[in-house]
Parts: structure tokens; C-alpha cells; sequence
């Protein structure tokens, strides 16, 4: 006998059976993987490897070899005749952090009463935070690399670059210098060329060279001045060459430097943090700072090579999810293990004001 009920077909549901919100589920792990393409910088910009297992990855680094003169007669292998190289060699070892995620709970009876698909929201969020993170850590392992010593011995060290006064500065420098903040679009043009120059005698590769800059300094670029529009001295100037676009607000290249911005570039001391970061495994720093965590306040922006960083994945970007009846609501997780560190240090250059 007809009850007045009906059978729904569930939408979340694999095949017409099981968990009614299976298919939602992906939806949401889904989400998290756009976010976290669409809000990162470096991770285009740096060396990346896998490991299957293990807690560390070894770097090797090699030096370089020289050539001399052969004189008819003389043994090549003799190594008193000075025709074999010893090519120096090193190593840089990147340790895997512990686990970072980000995590939200949603009640059941919230999810039923909201008007819109609030799961498209925490997704997008959880994602967002684990690529602030991200990014936020190779900014900081990149500006390391600037201020730390050659890998090998009789290598090239990092640079610092003054901005204001387009000299290359002491490794080591991160003082306050803010009294100094007003760098205009004409200073950072002339900055990157001479990074570009540095870059050169370092033997760095001219492909794949980028800086990333805040959107003070990245704008400056276009408008050539500290503020006003200055078309005579903005890198999109066509008169003398320039590329770029006032009207989009972008400049792609200068000095045969790609450009990039980036809200997630430190400016701030966080040398004595000891959370957040500063819990990393990987001390880039070398004891002045804490984990990724340093002194920050003169850095504008970096141009490097992405073989200066390199970031050890073990667990790439994943996501959970689990009902959990007796909280009556889903437990959504989003989470990845990776450890970043400084590889070849004469490929950064760290912009200072």
C-alpha cells in the first residue's frame, strides 16, 4: 500500500549507493589542489624533489674545472704537471619538517541550513593558507641564500644589493635601515641591471633568472617614480626599450630578468620567532635567525636562479575528510610534509633599501 513516500536520487552518492556526500568530498579535495596552484609564486621558481621515504635529501654540489696549456712530452695524469683538476665538491642536505596543515570542522546542521556551498569556501581557505605558508618559506630560504657563503671552498658567495645606492653590500647585511624607504622605479631599474651583472660573474645561466618584489616596488617599476607616474624613467618606457604595459599594470622582463610580485615577501624582524616558521627543521639562517625566520626589515625583494633553493617533499599536498558521528559534523584536513634549504647561494641576490 502507497505510503505518499518517494525514493530521491542522491547526488552524492557512488553508484546509488553507500554514503549519501561521497561524491561532495572530492569536490571540496578538489578545491584545496586550484588554491594552492593559484596562489603560489615560487613554486615555479625553485628546485623541487621527491622522496618516497626518509627524512632528508642529500643536494650534491660540485665546483668547477680549470684548463692549462699542454706542454708535447709531459704526462697528463702526472699530478705534478698540473693539467688534472680537482673539482671541489659538497653537499646540502634539506631535512623534512613536520607536518603542516590546515584544518576546519563543519557541523551537519549548519551545513543543512546554509543557503550556499560553504564547503567551496573552507576548501578555498585551507588551501590558501597552506599556500601562504609555502610561499612565505621559499621567499625567506631565497633571501638566505643571498646572505650565506659559497657551498664550496673558492666558490662565490650571495649578494646583498642596495637599492638606493646600487652597490652590492656585505653578505650578512639585515639591519634596520627604515629611515631609508622611499626607493623609486628609476633605483630598482638600475638595481636590476647590476644584479643582472653580479648574476653574470657568478656564471649563473641568463635562463630561468626571475626577481620577485613586493607590489610597492613592482609597481614603482611602471611608474618610474616613488608615487607620481614618471614615463621618462619607468621600465615600460618604449623610448629606450622597455616592455610592459601601464594600462594592465605589468612589466614581464627587465634586464632579461622576468618580474613577478608577491604580497608573501617578509619585511619585518622575525629573528627571534620561534614559532610558526621558526619551528622548521631547517635552520637557513645558520644560527641568526630561527627555522625560515630572520631579520627582514631592509628586503625589498630577491632576483635569483632557481637553482639557489631546493624544497624535499615527502607528503605532497593531500587532503582528509571524515564524517564523525559523534560530533555530528565533518572533519576536513588539508596537509603536506616538505623542508626547504639554500643550495647555491652565488644564484641569489637579495634587494635591500
Amino acid at each position: 500500500m502507497a505510503n505518499g513516500d518517494t525514493s530521491p536520487s542522491r547526488v552524492g552518492q557512488v553508484n546509488s549507493s553507500g554514503a549519501v556526500d561521497a561524491l561532495f568530498l572530492k569536490k571540496f579535495a578538489g578545491e584545496i589542489l586550484t588554491t594552492f596552484e593559484e596562489n603560489n609564486v615560487f613554486k615555479a621558481l625553485h628546485t623541487i624533489r621527491t622522496i618516497e621515504s626518509g627524512k632528508s635529501a642529500q643536494f650534491p654540489v660540485t665546483g668547477i674545472a680549470s684548463a692549462n696549456y699542454y706542454t708535447p712530452g709531459q704526462n697528463i695524469a702526472d699530478s705534478g704537471n698540473s693539467y688534472l683538476s680537482d673539482i671541489k665538491k659538497n653537499e646540502k642536505v634539506i631535512t623534512i619538517d613536520d607536518v603542516l596543515l590546515a584544518s576546519s570542522f563543519l557541523s551537519s546542521i549548519d551545513d543543512v541550513k546554509n543557503h550556499y556551498d560553504i564547503r567551496s569556501v573552507y576548501a578555498s581557505e585551507l588551501g590558501k593558507a597552506l599556500a601562504v605558508r609555502f610561499d612565505s618559506a621559499i621567499a625567506k630560504v631565497f633571501i638566505a641564500a643571498a646572505r650565506s657563503a659559497a657551498s664550496i671552498t673558492g666558490g662565490k658567495d650571495g649578494g646583498v644589493l642596495d637599492v638606493s645606492a646600487n652597490v652590492m653590500g656585505d653578505i650578512s647585511d639585515s639591519g634596520d635601515d627604515s629611515t631609508n624607504n622611499d626607493v623609486t622605479g628609476a633605483q630598482m631599474v638600475a638595481a636590476l641591471f647590476t644584479a643582472a651583472q653580479a648574476l653574470d660573474e657568478n656564471d649563473v645561466p641568463e635562463d630561468g633568472r626571475f626577481c620577485v618584489l613586493r607590489p610597492q616596488e613592482y609597481y614603482r617599476l611602471i611608474t618610474g617614480g616613488s608615487g607620481a607616474l614618471t614615463i621618462g624613467s619607468s621600465a615600460v618606457n618604449k623610448d629606450v626599450g622597455g616592455v610592459g604595459s601601464i594600462a594592465s599594470g605589468s612589466i614581464p622582463q627587465v634586464a632579461g630578468i622576468s618580474i613577478y610580485k608577491s604580497t608573501h615577501l617578509p619585511s619585518t624582524d622575525l629573528s627571534s620567532t620561534a614559532t610558526g616558521d621558526g619551528a622548521a627543521s631547517n635552520d637557513v639562517f645558520g644560527g641568526s635567525g630561527s627555522g625560515y625566520n630572520g631579520n627582514f626589515t631592509n628586503s625589498l625583494g630577491i632576483v635569483a636562479h632557481p637553482s639557489a633553493v631546493g624544497t624535499v617533499k615527502l607528503l605532497d599536498l593531500a587532503t582528509e575528510s571524515e564524517y564523525q558521528m559523534e560530533r555530528q559534523g565533518t572533519l576536513f584536513i588539508a596537509k603536506y610534509a616538505m623542508g626547504h634549504g639554500v643550495l647555491r647561494p652565488e644564484c641569489a641576490i637579495e634587494l635591500q633599501k
